[in-house]
């Protein structure tokens, strides 16, 4: 069975076979870092936009040999002007301080990890209860600039327009790209969709309302081609948005069937994760479990859920 995308399955799972550099397009190149993993596929990929003076977007994690790699793809006299983010996952923002020590650049980003938390969120993280998740989060970051929803940033022969799309992590931001020679059309998702599979939305950082949220957003922008933050280029944005959006439902549908009835012993986010996520690499289960608590939380909201004490990836749920 072929690993590249099909109309039941639109992810790309091939390996990469074209180096660390390529030149995407007029006005972007993409670098990748060389920390492939199950959660970062063939590595996380940082993105130089313009020629000339260039902005970096997602510099990646603290990884010396990946920074030269950045270094090294810019031609003779071109300079770093603006260092980007698109979320403070520890993937894409540790790397940040040592390209800014290197260039001088000022950093962008919507805010510091925490930043744009639903205000359910807010209160889950305030109330006190154990969520789990966060360890990916980089808490170290503090950007110098910040960027807004719809906000546009300039630099020499290129702009960047924020597109904030909380879920996967509520400071996350997509950025739609202009350069010159380049087709209008192209946005820097990030990891909000990406090429190669599903986001993680782990509570409290991550938020799957929030996360269905910001995929109907994108919906009917009309955009040419999404660079993701992991994987390869997304040829058909309209449909990728449209099966990631009927994937997280039929998700919730199975949710809901692996829900313990009312009166019957409960089940954690884990054990109702093995049952539903059968296909799936044994290292990325805990993330699946993170995905079905984010699940979780919406159904306990809304009333279709309850859980037995505290509130927990580790409380047991059933039908109310």
């Amino acid at each position: 069975m072929s690993a590249g995308p099909t109309p039941a399955d639109p992810f790309d799972r091939r390996p990469d076979a074209d180096g660390p550099v390529v030149a995407l397009e007029p006005g972007l190149r993409r670098v990748t870092c060389p920390n492939p993993s199950p959660m970062t596929f063939t590595g996380t990929r940082t993105y130089i936009v313009g020629r000339g003076e260039v902005a970096v977007i997602d510099p990646g994690p603290e990884h010396p040999g990946h920074l030269e790699t950045i270094l090294s793809a810019l031609e003779p006299g071109e300079r770093v002007s603006h260092i980007v983010l698109t979320h403070t996952h520890i993937d894409h923002s540790p790397g940040v301080p040592a390209l800014k020590a290197r260039t001088g650049a000022q950093t962008w980003a919507f805010g510091a990890h925490g930043a744009g938390r639903s205000e359910r969120m807010q209160a889950l993280a305030a109330s006190g209860a154990e969520l789990g998740g966060g360890e990916g989060g980089d808490r170290s970051f503090v950007p110098d600039h910040l960027l807004a929803d719809g906000e546009r940033l300039e630099g020499n022969g290129w702009a960047l327009t924020a597109i904030h799309t909380p879920g996967h992590i509520s400071n996350h931001l997509a950025f739609a790209v202009e350069a010159e020679g380049m087709t209008p059309g192209a946005v820097l998702s990030g990891d909000h969709v990406m090429g190669w599979a599903t986001s993680i939305v782990s509570p409290p950082d991550g938020d799957m309302a929030a996360y269905m949220a910001s995929l109907r957003k994108l919906q009917g922008r009309g955009d040419r081609v999404y660079y993701p933050g992991h994987g390869h280029p997304i040829a058909d944005p309209e449909a990728m948005l449209a099966h990631l959006i009927a994937h997280r439902e039929s998700r919730v549908r199975q949710v809901l069937a692996a829900l313990p009835s009312p009166g019957m012993p409960g089940k954690d986010a884990l054990e109702m994760a093995r049952g539903i996520y059968t296909d799936v690499d044994p290292a990325l289960l805990g993330a699946a479990a993170r995905n079905v608590f984010s699940v979780l939380i919406g159904l306990v909201e809304d009333g279709r859920a309850e859980h037995e004490g505290v509130l927990s990836d580790k409380a047991k749920f059933r039908h109310r």
